[in-house]
């Protein structure tokens, strides 16, 4: 016997349809396995795939499995709001604020709406304050991209690790570097064989900044995803880690990545220090594109 699982597209961190992130969501997941969720993952070939499930605390609005051509992921920017924005334009989520269960911890979305109370697009609170790791010398990250040392900068700080659930390394570099960068699969190899502690993840993130003005791309070759055209959960941190290195209680800015991709992305960021932690939220809008359905 077979079941058809009913599936949207939303291109995500865009006003304009087949710009920003594209993703797919199946909006009842119930009955597949982990292992069909993987393969219809890397059947669509997108950065990710959201699978919906009932939430298993009644308070919240769903239980959300995230996953990208190749692992299920702990929490992912533009699925949380991609998934938020299918599932209220489908009747399926009350109200403005969902809660979304991810493994990284309960993602809060709120949405967006137009004049016409339309859902247009939402923002995220990370699912885990700011954490930093381990830095790497600017040579390595320079080598997985195709960069010549002097073009990482390091006047903040140097190449580290930062997460609020989904750890990269994060490297400044010069302004006309983000657009030469080109990334070697086999230096991205040698980096991540070169540390212990990385676990399975090795994903870079190159940004250059004017103000409160940010481009910035994002690489993850070894888990299939060449470029991304915007990295919520990348963003987050970076927006926290950024505030971690001032004196500030509160920073926001704008961040374009995707450009280099043809796929150009608009985030809004910020990020806030309470005590000793600091939490980060990403906004931005989404526009629909497919629907159709997977037959297993």
């Amino acid at each position: 016997m077979t079941t058809a699982y009913a599936f949207e597209t939303v291109d995500v961190f865009t006003e304009t349809r087949f710009g920003g992130n594209p993703l797919a969501v199946f909006k009842d997941a119930g009955g597949l396995s982990a292992e069909q969720m993987q393969k219809l993952a890397f059947e669509f070939n997108l950065s990710e795939t959201t699978f919906v499930l009932p939430p298993e605390n009644a308070e919240n609005t769903a239980r959300v499995r995230i996953f990208n051509r190749t692992a299920e992921m702990p929490f992912a920017g533009h699925p949380s709001i991609g998934t938020a924005y299918v599932l209220a334009r489908a009747g399926l989520a009350q109200g403005d604020h969902l809660r979304l269960e991810m493994p990284a911890g309960i993602v809060a979305v709120e949405l967006e709406r137009d004049t016409k109370g339309q859902v247009i697009g939402g923002e995220i609170t990370a699912p885990q304050p700011l954490s930093v790791g381990p830095e790497f010398t600017p040579q390595l990250i320079a080598d997985c991209l195709g960069l010549a040392e002097r073009d990482i900068v390091t006047t903040t700080h140097a190449p580290v690790i930062a997460s609020m659930g989904n750890p990269y390394v994060f490297a400044e570099v010069l302004y006309d570097a983000v657009g030469r960068c080109a990334p070697d699969l086999n230096g991205f190899k040698r980096a991540y064989a070169s540390r212990t502690d990385l676990g399975n993840r090795f994903s870079v993130f190159v940004y250059s900044r004017d103000g409160a003005n940010i481009r910035a791309r994002m690489f993850a070759p070894i888990s299939g995803t060449w470029e991304d055209p915007a990295t919520g959960s990348a963003n987050a941190p970076l927006a926290g880690l950024l505030l971690h290195h001032s004196t500030a209680n509160d920073v926001a800015f704008t961040v374009r990545q995707g450009v280099e991709m043809g796929r150009p992305s608009l985030l809004q960021i910020t990020a806030s220090r309470r005590g000793a932690e600091i939490t980060a939220t990403v906004a931005g809008r989404c526009v629909p594109v497919f629907r159709g359905e997977a037959v297993l």
